[in-house]
């Protein structure tokens, strides 16, 4: 093979390469709304493991470093309601586990979580949002309807078998399974890795691949990019109780 053949063929394999393993063992996600604050902002870019949280097969889970979903995870997952949109929340409560909400603090099996990385943005109490299981509001979605109707036991919600109960961090702000129910295990994409870039501007929906953007970015890359940010690892947070 002439060196030249020899040149294409090694940028070939590399570009294959590059290919899956950006789409297959690694995804790259952005982070658009603020309900995952203060862990991780609107306009964190991020990395995530497609590999290791993926639903295992009955071979591959003997050959391929797969682990199971632990309470503090951070998850990447297709929204239950519309698979398209993906979303992003830490895993609270694992299959047959029982939990609740009382004036803000979750129990879980009967113990008061100690959460550290959640935030609460006002001290007033509303009684669906901070005290759960409760009477849906008018923001509680079908799904979780669902969920309160046939998952209550003595008071408390228990997590059905191949299911998660997932909140965001920013406990106050956020859209989570206490309005549209439960993360089914096959629809968990993967966790984060690392915020390979974070920038100070707004997420763009749908619109990121567009010149005005893509101008907009490079004009502004130096004073947007939050570098205290830039390459911190996204660590899953052990939930004591």
């Amino acid at each position: 093979m002439t060196p030249a053949r020899n040149t294409i063929a090694e940028w070939t394999v590399t570009v294959l390469l590059l290919l899956f393993a950006t789409t297959s063992l690694v995804q790259a996600f952005v982070i658009p709304t603020g309900s995952m604050g203060n862990n991780l902002l609107v306009g964190d870019q991020l990395l995530v493991d497609r590999l290791t949280s993926a639903p295992a097969g009955s071979v591959s889970r003997h050959l391929l470093p797969y682990s199971e979903v632990k309470r503090g995870d951070v998850i990447v997952f297709r929204f239950p309601m519309r698979v398209a949109d993906t979303y992003v929340k830490r895993v609270i409560g694992l299959p047959g586990d029982r939990l609740g909400i009382e004036a803000k603090q979750v129990l879980l099996n009967g113990r008061t979580l100690d959460e550290p990385y959640k935030v609460h943005s006002t001290p007033c109490l509303e009684p669906y949002r901070d005290t759960f299981p409760a009477p849906p509001n008018r923001h509680v979605q079908a799904p979780a309807v669902r969920m309160l109707a046939e998952n209550i036991e003595g008071g408390e919600l228990v997590v059905p078998a191949g299911m998660y109960f997932a909140l965001g961090g920013n406990r106050d702000n956020s859209l989570d399974s206490r309005y549209w129910g439960f993360v089914p295990r096959e629809n968990i994409i993967g966790e984060p890795l690392v915020i390979y870039w974070s920038s100070e501007q707004a997420a763009h929906d749908g619109s990121r691949s567009t010149p005005e953007y893509l101008l907009d970015v490079a004009s502004n890359f130096f004073s947007r990019t939050r570098w205290n940010r830039t390459f911190m690892l996204v660590r899953a947070q052990p939930i004591g109780y």
